[in-house]
């Protein structure tokens, strides 16, 4: 009886241990997977303008309005490809397009949960 109690115990333990690390490694591969999404958005923002000319995609991008309708916009250009950006982009997570298409293409802004810039 008292070899299984410490064997509870044991286990007990190690899972009070591993439990932080689980929650940690899925937090680091949710900002991992934020991150590519929106290297692949920057992609497919340069593939927009390579393919519709940077005049056309420029008058594109302005009559999108919004990053919905922007994302929407690029979904073409991505191998993989959400119904919406929200559903796109790991819970938590969001995007914020440039406004404008410049002769400089701007890389899109990650923002986490509290709102806090990501740098990438």
């Amino acid at each position: 009886m008292v070899e299984l109690l410490a064997t509870v115990a044991v286990i007990g333990i190690i899972s009070f241990m591993a439990i932080p690390q689980v929650t940690r490694m899925r937090s680091d591969a949710e900002q991992n997977l934020a991150i590519s999404r929106a290297e692949t958005l920057n992609l497919a923002m340069a593939n927009l303008v390579q393919t519709r000319g940077r005049s056309q995609a420029a008058a594109d991008w302005l009559s999108a309005g919004n990053d919905n309708n922007r994302y929407i916009l690029l979904r073409p250009y991505l191998g993989f490809a959400e119904a919406s950006l929200v559903a796109y982009m790991p819970g938590g997570w969001d995007i914020d397009f440039p406004s404008p298409l410049t002769d400089q293409l701007i890389k899109v802004t990650l923002k986490n949960s509290s709102g806090s810039q990501i740098y990438y």
